[in-house]
Parts: C-alpha cells; structure tokens; sequence
C-alpha cells in the first residue's frame, strides 16, 4: 500500500475518531515552561497534565498528529532517518479502554490499514524485575491477535518502560514498542530487533501507565490507567511507500527535487550533494516551523532562538556548497509553506511573509560573516600546513589541529559558532583545541568583565550569604518574566550585590503596575512553597534538550551544571545558590526602567 502524507494523516485521525476518540489537534512546537524543555520533543508532552490526573474538556479518549522538534543529535542529520522537526501520530486513553483494545487497535491499524505484514510485525514487552512483574499479559494478547511467539521479546527496564525520573507519586509502566524490518536480509541467524545492523526499526510505542510511583523505587496499581501512543509519521510514511530513505517521502521530495535542478547535482548519484541537500530540506523545515509556530520565534544568541540561529547557518552553509543562494533557500522555505504543509498548518500561509522577511534577515547576517569567516578559516589552514612543512624538514610532527586561540578569533571576530568551526576541521581531517578555546573565551570574558571592584562571577559583587539569596531570586524572576511576558523573554544581563538585584531582560514596553504586581506574586508565590535547589552536572547538548537557560552555549565547555528550582527553573549556571527557597524571605520590585534600547531594568530587594 502507497499513501501520501495527507492520507496517512486523515487515517490516523479517522481511525481513532470512528472509536470515540476526539481530534485535539497540534499545539505549540515552543515549550510553554510547564514541562522544563525547551521544545515539545514527544507528542504525549503537552498531554502531560491529563496523564498526570487533571481532566481534559474533551473527554477520556483523544488523539493528534502532534509536530516536536528534536536538536540533541543535530550532527546526524544527513543521514536517511534523522529529522529535526518531526510529527508523532498520537492517541490516549485516560483512565479508560487499557491494553485489550490498544494492542487490537494498533495491530488492526498497522496490518488492516496500512498493509504491514503480520508476519515480520516485532514487539518488545517489560521482562520485569524485583519492582515490577513480567508483562505476561501484553504478550499474551500480542499472541492472541496474530504476533508470531517468536516474534515478541522481552527487555529490561531501560527499553520498555515509562517514568517521570526524580519523582514520586506519578503514573508510571510498561511499554510495548512495534518493530518492523526496513529490508528481508538479516546481518546473520541473531539479526532480530536487538541486533544493531540498522536492519530494524521501532515505529511505534503503547505505553501503559498503570503503576503509581513510591518512595524506594517501589510501585502499587493505579485505580485508573492511562494509555499513551505514539507513532512517528515520517518514519511510518517511508515503510508504507516502500522507502528506506526519509527524504524521499512525499513531504521532502519536492524540495530535493527542487534542490537537483538548483544546483545540477545528482541526489541518488552524489553521497556529498545528498548529505546537503537532506541537511538543507531539514534545517529550512524546523526554521519555518519555528519561525511560523504561533509562538513564533526569531533567531537569537540565547534560548530557543540560538537553536534556530544554529539550523539556519548550518542550512546555509551546506547551501554554499552546492553553490546555491539565499533565493533557493527562500523558494524550500515557500515549498514548505505553498505546497506541502498548506493544509496541515495554514498559520504557515497567514504568517508567510513574516517568515520569510525573518529568513531573509538571518541570512544577510550571516553571508557577510560567512564569506570573510570561511576565508580566515582558510587562512588557518593554510598556516598549519606551512608550519607542518618546516617541522618536517626539522624531523618534527604538528598535530592536525586548530589552536584554541584561532576558533576563538573565528568565533569573536567573524560568528563562528564553535561547532560550526569544528565542522569545518572536521571535513579538512582536522580537530580543533576545545580546551584552548575555553581558556581564550574566558580570558576575554574576564577582561571584558572587569570592573573596579573586582571582575564579578555569574554577575555577582561576591558570595556572601545575601548576594547568593540574590542570585537564586534572579533565577525565579527570570522564570516569572517568561510567564508574564512570553516564553521568549530572557536574561540581557545582571548585577548582584549583598543590597539588591539587578536584572535586564529584552522588553518593547514599559512594564505596567498590573505586570510588576503580577512579578511579584509569582515570585513571591514559589518562595512560599519552599521549592528546593538542586544542581546536576550533564553533558551542555543535553542542558539544552531539557530546556536549561542558557546564553550562548557554545561558549560553555562539554560539561555543564544545571541547577533547578523545583519544577519552575532550569539554568546553566556556576552558582552559588541557596538549597532552599524558604529562606529567601519576601520579593519586592523598588524600580523598573530603561536599560537600553529595547531593554529594561527591574531592581528588586528581599525582605
């Protein structure tokens, strides 16, 4: 069976709908602060509440086609299967029908409409452990609807099951992930859906939440279970139309066919040009659907807008070596918009020219830094290559790599992103000194810090008892900002003494009494629930999936410490913070005013 993308979609949506299910729709791709990421990075996110309990107006039994957009593994696009931006075929059940119906429907779904052979159909279920017991009774249902015994696996804990980490009293369970073969030649007799090879592929997920966690990794039953599915679209619609590249579906193949014409090179025929061309399809895909979500972002060096800024330069950047222009990149971003998603997301059409104009701005900004970055680059290149000449007459080696202080002057000079820089070492057979580069920015930074008291630390006059209230008392404005004011809004900068706080934050308006009260109380109202601060150390890729505040995070070095407020603020940060909100006493704002143009100023006390 072949299908379009509308088809699949309509499918889905009629499926679930025939069985009582109601059509929610898609909600923001941006992250509304509730849920501590940045992006809605899985379909079930922005169900997270009813999950959780709290009763949705539309009844017990819904579904979606929900888009999530995913950035961790950015460096493994251009490969036939990662997206960026992606869309989770959803459905759930919230303390009604549990797995009896699931399995039949997912199965019946699977094989009936879309035409999977229920012979190659591969399921995994929880083996169980000292907590949890086997999940005989998925398997067992499995069986009965037509999944071949041998067919149905048991793994651990980390594969097939569900659970909000760090927490206590919440729904939690088991899984059944469905697998299916992207070909019919095993690697060798053990190819099964455990086997690396690449051969299998999971395409879809039933989870059921029918525990409540306890105390001690412990669990009991919930009186009322929850169903939660999720189906990636683009993955189903290439095993439907019998593909094994996600880029020849028919929501990519305009623009790689568009792309072909542009720059006169083979998609099939030329491994570089088919890497670029995937990279360019996917990063124009996310920058419009960023761009023209109805929390619409622009790029930016801090936040949400950073990761936009880091898809669009990438995008460009590929583009340049197909020898194509800004123009071919407008006319994707018009394929995405005109063509391919006009029907699906029509806000993409009302808000096209500001998509476009916002596109356009991005990349006249970095052509510029682009073509006298891309020739420093060469520059650098150039010289360790003599230098490595002269060393050889000597007897000597050079290392293939670029010195800290060079990817700096890259970065401060011209708007290389460290990574961008890495990239380009890395296409030439060279590293880059990352360490170097570290010791470099923050030789600068201190410089540029300096002040007569004393350069300050994460805005600090010192570490007193009272300036570290202080700098936890930011952290929960900055929070509160983004309630009263938009997801968007972020720290400009910040000045703490043992006296006062002082915050900057981008702003087109003098805020009102009712604004500022409103600050106020939110502030006021987390210290009151004595939220406790904690720290983690992750790696910075992963402080930026989970939605930790940061300010260009390519300035941070591979290991980064977060620190978390409860479940109300998540931010890279040095510290040092206090353990506990209680102690922070009472909030209030004494001034609010001009910093600079299209920034304001709050100067806050505690009492």
């Amino acid at each position: 069976m072949k299908l379009t993308s509308k088809e699949l979609r309509e499918k889905w949506l009629n499926f679930y709908k025939e069985r009582g299910h109601v059509d929610i729709g898609a909600v923001s791709l941006i992250g509304d602060g509730t849920t501590g990421v940045m992006f809605n990075v899985a379909g079930m996110q922005p169900l997270m509440p009813y999950l959780l309990g709290a009763k949705h107006e539309k009844g017990t039994r819904l579904c979606n086609v929900q888009g999530c957009v995913r950035t961790i593994d950015i460096e493994s696009v251009g490969d036939e299967s990662h997206f960026t931006f992606f869309e989770m075929m959803g459905n759930w059940s919230l303390g009604d029908y549990f797995k009896k119906e699931k399995t039949q429907w997912t199965f019946d779904f699977l094989t009936k409409e879309l035409g999977f052979s229920k012979e190659k159909l591969c399921c995994s279920v929880f083996e169980g452990d000292e907590n949890a017991p086997r999940d005989e009774e998925t398997a067992n249902l499995l069986k009965q609807i037509g999944i071949k015994s041998e067919n149905i696996f048991y793994l651990p804990k980390s594969d097939n099951w569900w659970e909000l980490e760090g927490t206590v009293g919440t729904p939690c369970g088991p899984d059944n992930e469905w697998f299916y073969p992207r070909h019919d030649n095993p690697c060798g007799p053990n190819c099964d859906i455990t086997c690396e090879c690449g051969r299998w592929v999971e395409i879809g997920n039933d989870v059921y939440m029918q525990y409540k966690k306890l105390d001690g990794g412990k669990y009991c039953e919930l009186e009322n279970k929850n169903v939660d599915t999720g189906f990636g679209f683009e993955r189903l619609l290439m095993y439907i139309n019998g593909l094994t590249d996600g880029y020849m579906i028919d929501i990519f193949k305009p623009v790689i066919t568009y792309l072909e014409n542009a720059c006169g090179l083979s998609y099939s025929e030329n491994a570089e040009a088919r890497k670029a061309m995937r990279i360019i399809a996917d990063h124009m895909r996310t920058s419009v659907m960023l761009i023209g979500d109805e929390k619409g972002i622009v790029p930016s060096n801090v936040g949400a807008g950073y990761i936009l800024r880091r898809l669009m330069r990438r995008a460009i950047r590929y583009a340049k070596q197909l020898n194509l222009t800004s123009e071919n990149l407008i006319k994707v971003a018009k394929i995405y918009i005109e063509e391919i998603y006009n029907e699906a997301y029509p806000l993409l059409t009302e808000k096209e020219d500001y998509i476009l104009a916002e596109l356009n701005k991005e990349m006249d900004k970095f052509n510029k830094a682009l073509e006298q970055g891309l020739k420093e680059f060469d520059k650098v290149i150039f010289g360790i290559e003599r230098h490595k000449e002269f060393a050889k007459q000597k007897g000597e080696e050079v290392k293939n790599e670029i010195g800290g202080k060079a990817a700096f002057r890259l970065y401060d000079t011209f708007g290389f992103p460290l990574e961008l820089t890495i990239e380009l070492a890395s296409e030439r057979g060279y590293s880059v000194d990352e360490n170097g580069f570290k010791l470099a920015f923050e030789e600068h930074q201190a410089k540029s810090k300096a002040v007569p008291q004393g350069a300050f630390k994460s805005g600090l006059q010192d570490e007193s008892e009272q300036t570290t209230k202080y700098h936890t008392a930011t952290h929960l404005l900055n929070a509160a900002l983004k309630q009263v004011l938009g997801p968007s809004c972020h720290q400009a900068g910040s000045n703490i003494t043992p006296e006062r706080l002082r915050f900057d934050f981008p702003c087109d308006h003098k805020l009102t009494e009712e604004e500022l009260t409103k600050l106020e109380e939110i502030v006021n109202g987390w210290i009151k629930q004595e939220l406790a601060v904690t720290k983690e150390e992750m790696k910075k890729e992963r402080a930026v999936e989970i939605g930790a505040e940061h300010q260009f995070i390519e300035r941070y070095p591979d290991v980064v410490t977060v620190y978390s407020i409860g479940e109300v603020s998540k931010e890279i940060c040095t510290g040092p913070h206090v353990e506990n909100t209680k102690v922070l006493g009472t909030f209030k704002i004494q001034k609010e005013e001009s910093s600079s143009a299209g920034v304001r100023r709050i100067k806050a006390v505690l009492k």
